[in-house]
């Protein structure tokens, strides 16, 4: 038994295997999904797990080059924009219009569903490297 780290087997496999500039998304219950993206569902019920909760998670695992969120979220979900900005400390938090956004995840690696049901709890993560 995996004794730290993430221990869902799909997003674990999923995390060892990301490379320099791959895409990894966290989104929330109702982003659509592209159905050639592989897609990790998480989401047990309404809000469990939370999104800040799912990010948090990989950000402990994830060497974050980048990010990219909706420009809507900014307006729509200012708390949860504070609490992103937060959670990334230094890494680089970039916007674009949702659309362009849900556009940008068939190119990601895969998409993380959490039971998130804040508008625009959706995050693109782009992978860095740690040398």
């Amino acid at each position: 038994m995996k004794k730290v780290g993430t221990l869902n087997q799909p997003l674990s496999e999923v995390i060892a295997g990301l490379g320099h500039m791959d895409q990894l998304v966290i989104g929330d219950a109702g982003l659509p999904i592209p159905i050639e993206t592989q897609r990790i569902d998480l989401a047990l019920t309404q809000g469990v797990p939370t999104f800040l909760e799912t990010l948090k998670v990989i950000l402990e695992e994830v060497q974050v080059e980048s990010a990219l969120i909706a420009e809507e979220m900014i307006a729509v979900s200012p708390d949860l924009y504070e609490q992103v900005k937060k959670l990334l400390a230094d890494i680089p938090l970039k916007t674009i219009p949702h659309n362009e956004f849900k556009g940008q995840t068939a190119s990601a690696r895969a998409v993380v569903r959490t039971g998130e049901f804040t508008p625009y709890a959706n995050i693109i993560l782009v992978s860095g490297v740690v040398f």
